[in-house]
């Protein structure tokens, strides 16, 4: 028996079930709510993005359930196909993913100057853009990555923890973005960190990128066993700093191209690793000044090496920042770095017809210090807030109607929205798939596109390794799994990887808005809100029976 659904629970479950079998839900909303609205005869209001009592439209077997929304989808195919006659083209997607960075670093989410490191060119686009006050992450890198490219989550794709030193792990045998995007006509570019596995089938050029350029593990795998600073007990002893060297696992910055071979083009190492990140937003940078004028569009997914512990800024960012901490000095340097590749868009008259998302591949971690920060519980490798609530807009010079939204936004649904960009919008991406590859995404074209917008999401899904740990629907998060990160040690930093995995025993349920620290239940005070969330735990407990969970590499 489940969790959630044990005594004193067990009458709310037999009403969830009943929902879930009988859609016992409010009428559909085909015209969104895009203001407080008023019902005549009853108290309150009706606000955006709320659907905790809307029905949802299954539009294939094999894909998460959306809201209908069908106003502002006619109004963003409009925009798209008004876009397409004026450049004669579809859109350039650009995806930047930060590594380890925290919901508060950046200025426009209260962070930049106010913690030290400002964010100025950031913070602008992000106010010129839609600002997404709840898009989420998996809880650590690598399954975020691969959501990206797969459009499912840690359970359905596999990867529940990032492969380090030799692990196996990858996206072998998956259908990716990238080589959806380029079957729809697109030159595919792939820079910075990979970290989805480095077998031959998981390389990015072997798994739909035109070329790639940058490294395939993760910043501190470089380093840290070569630092005596940090790790005495390798740097300092032959025999195992030749263990760790001999590891297999790629120790270079790396470029290939589509179809070829992995070709070292330096060692990485605490000194060539602190001009990395300038070395490959040159790359970039050169990258989007070749596309100006060809006739294809382009996908560039562009993940940054900042701000990874351990942090090395070379000359020019070193002591940059007001806090003067190495991770500061990064964030300092990533401001750049964005700016530089927006510049160069612009520059090249390509901005109008590039939509642009920036996020980081989970919050911050909190086992090593310097770090980042976030304003709510947990950190990466928890599903509390702050694991997997992580700093994130969609910018689009003259598309996208500047707004912050708390609709509900996953990672994953970047697959969806992506390829509907490229043509193939709802239903269609079912087809681009194998049947027996559940899609967790959604399409969420008309949420960034439409005016005012509003998210076609209805739930968010936690998880840990390959189980749900917890469920969100509207300001309503139910918990089955929790993370307690000084369950086990008492002093020292502990974070997401630290502590115990916990389960539920009774209704734990949190309201973020009123308690985004999540550390007071509201189930047994707000059961009628429990009822619905735990109908989409069961809905979801489903569709795991039928498409099963996938565990490639876990840290179960």
């Amino acid at each position: 028996m489940s969790p959630l659904i044990t005594p004193p629970s067990k009458r709310l479950a037999t009403l969830a079930a009943l929902l879930v079998s009988t859609s016992l839900w409010a009428a559909d909303t085909a015209t969104p709510v895009t203001a407080p609205t008023k019902v005549q005869g009853r108290p309150g209001y009706d606000h955006p993005n709320q659907y905790l009592v809307s029905r949802t439209v299954k539009l294939a077997d094999n894909m998460e359930p959306v809201i209908p929304n069908t106003e502002q989808n006619q109004q963003a195919r409009a925009k798209l196909a008004a876009l397409e006659k004026k450049f004669g083209k579809k859109p350039n997607i650009v995806i930047f993913l930060l590594d380890d960075v925290g919901y508060m670093d950046m200025g426009f989410n209260g962070g930049g100057n106010a913690v030290g490191n400002a964010t100025p060119d950031i913070d602008r686009i992000a106010n010129e853009g839609l600002i997404l006050t709840s898009a989420y992450s998996q809880p650590s890198c690598s399954p975020t990555r691969a959501t990206i490219m797969t459009g499912q989550n840690q359970a359905h794709h596999g990867l529940q923890s990032p492969p380090m030193y030799g692990q196996p792990g990858g996206l072998e045998g998956l259908t990716t973005v990238a080589k959806l995007l380029s079957d729809q006509g697109y030159t595919t570019q792939a820079i910075g960190k990979w970290h989805m596995g480095d077998n031959e089938g998981s390389l990015p050029q072997n798994v739909g990128f035109d070329h790639f350029r940058g490294f395939l593990s993760v910043s501190d795998m470089y380093t840290e066993w070569r630092d005596p600073q940090y790790n005495p007990e390798v740097a300092l002893s032959p025999s195992r700093y030749e263990y760790v060297e001999k590891l297999p696992f790629n120790k270079a910055d790396v470029e290939a191209s589509k179809g070829g071979k992995i070709r070292d083009l330096y060692t990485l190492d605490t000194n060539t690793i602190r001009d990395l990140d300038q070395k490959w937003l040159s790359f970039g940078v050169d990258f989007i000044t070749r596309q100006k004028d060809a006739k294809k569009p382009f996908f560039l997914y562009y993940g940054t090496r900042g701000c990874h512990f351990d942090n090395y800024p070379n000359d020019y960012y070193l002591g940059r920042s007001a806090a003067r901490t190495s991770y500061s000095d990064c964030i300092v340097e990533m401001n750049d770095v964005f700016a530089k590749l927006v510049a160069t868009l612009d520059q090249t008259g390509q901005l109008e017809n590039t939509v642009i998302f920036f996020g980081s591949d989970n919050g911050p971690e909190a086992e090593v210090p310097p770090h980042g920060r976030t304003p709510f519980r947990g950190a990466k490798g928890s599903t509390w807030e702050g694991g997997v609530r992580g700093p994130s807009f969609v910018y689009w010079k003259g598309m996208i109607q500047p707004r912050k939204s708390d609709g509900l936004f996953d990672f994953a649904d970047l697959f969806n929205t992506s390829l509907s960009l490229a043509g193939k919008p709802g239903a269609d991406v079912a087809r681009l798939v194998p049947a027996k590859t559940y899609i967790d995404g959604i399409d969420q074209t008309s949420f960034w596109l439409a005016d005012n917008g509003v998210s076609n999401r209805r739930s968010i899904f936690y998880f840990w390794n390959d189980e749900i740990s917890a469920v969100r629907v509207d300001e309503f998060k139910f918990m089955m799994i929790a993370q307690a990160a000084n369950a086990i040690t008492q002093s020292g930093d502990n974070g997401g990887f630290s502590g115990a995995a916990l389960t539920s025993q009774a209704s734990i349920m949190f309201n973020l808005y009123t308690n985004p620290q999540e550390d007071q239940t509201s189930g047994i005070r707000h059961i009628p809100m429990g009822v619905p969330l735990q109908a989409e735990y069961l809905r979801y407990r489903e569709v795991l029976k039928k498409y099963p969970p996938h565990t490639q590499i876990s840290l179960k």
